[in-house]
């Protein structure tokens, strides 16, 4: 790409998100949506392979579909309570129609099937905005509004996410659809929490970027898309491997990694809100997000191929990608003991 283009391209994406979570006014909040639908589509298209502007052309329609239905919500709420304030939604069907937009943006279940294909039609650094930067909007939107707010759907939508994430992410081979159902998976951790720790929320975001970072970074490094390449990868960059193994086990939640952390928070929350039935069904749910996440691993750094390869391994990297790659393993496996510090804000 252009460099040119891809520095008005990266300032729209900052200046979208900028201005949807500093706006209070609902023209203002879709505007920033708008501008950063505008901004990603070259990023996703920029390769010109059929499959890029397939993916292109998906993201477009169902953005669009969702800013719409947006901004119809704001009017219809403006129209009977004179309001354009974000944090004024008082209207039942504006709640509703906004929830269903929300929910198309960010790809929750049943509004998810955009999603896993947009990311394959992808590049891996495009793919990692997709599931990280250009999901922030739509969740501040969810964050001012998650007073008004129906629980039921939202908790309906969330225990959905958490089971289709894992049951759909089972069969993969392509790695970045299985990082996108475990996006849609995260993402129902995320939402089913939302009304009654909305900071939780927001932690549980914050560090679902750092993880993710972390995981498309190393394997753009390595150039690995699929799993049988992932084996290979194992004989160029053994190091690389090694942490993204470390990482993927952080992102499938399990202790002492920093993945554990939001899940543990957000389960203490809902038996604290006397919904134990509901904290009970999403972490079950979540031990099939846990299947691939291990198998992802012993792909990764348990299986070597069956045959040799005379290729000499590559111990050192690219080095800008090696300094953050290496900044940011430490803090996606070792913030877990610093978890006294996060517990009584939360």
């Amino acid at each position: 790409m252009n460099p040119y283009a891809k520095l008005i391209t990266l300032t729209s994406l900052v200046l979208g998100t900028t201005i949807t979570i500093s706006s209070n006014h609902w023209a203002m909040a879709w505007t920033g949506l708008e501008i950063n639908t505008i901004a990603i589509i070259p990023m996703i298209s920029k390769s010109h392979h059929p499959r890029a502007i397939e993916a292109t052309i998906k993201y477009f329609l169902v953005q669009a579909a969702a800013s719409a239905t947006i901004l119809f919500s704001s009017m219809i709420n403006a129209w009977t309570t004179g309001q354009w304030d974000i944090t004024q939604l008082s209207n039942t069907t504006s709640c509703l129609l906004l929830t269903t937009a929300i929910a198309m943006k960010l790809g929750l279940a049943p509004f998810h099937f955009w999603f896993p294909e947009v990311l394959q039609g992808t590049s891996l650094i495009t793919a990692l905005l997709l599931s990280t930067a250009m999901k922030f909007p739509p969740i501040t939107i969810l964050l001012l509004t998650s007073n008004s707010l129906n629980p039921l759907l939202l908790s309906l939508m969330a225990i959905t996410s958490v089971a289709l994430g894992g049951w759909m992410g089972l069969n993969q081979t392509q790695i970045r659809k299985i990082l996108a159902f475990s996006s849609i998976s995260h993402l129902g951790w995320m939402t089913i929490i939302i009304i009654y720790a909305p900071k939780l929320t927001l932690l549980t975001f914050l560090l679902y970027t750092l993880l993710t970072s972390t995981i498309f970074l190393s394997l753009n490094t390595s150039n690995t898309t699929k799993l049988s390449t992932l084996m290979l990868a194992w004989t160029k960059t053994p190091m690389l491997n090694a942490t993204l193994m470390l990482t993927l086990l952080s992102l499938a939640g399990l202790p002492p990694f920093t993945g554990f952390l939001p899940k543990w928070l957000i389960i203490q929350e809902l038996t604290k809100q006397e919904m134990t039935p509901t904290a009970l069904t999403t972490a079950l749910l979540s031990l099939l997000s846990l299947f691939f996440y291990l198998r992802l691993t012993y792909f990764s750094s348990i299986t070597l191929p069956p045959n040799s390869t005379d290729q000499a391994k590559h111990w050192f990297i690219n080095k800008n990608t090696h300094i953050l790659i290496a900044t940011l393993t430490p803090l996606s496996t070792l913030l877990l003991p610093l978890s006294p510090l996060i517990l009584p804000t939360t």
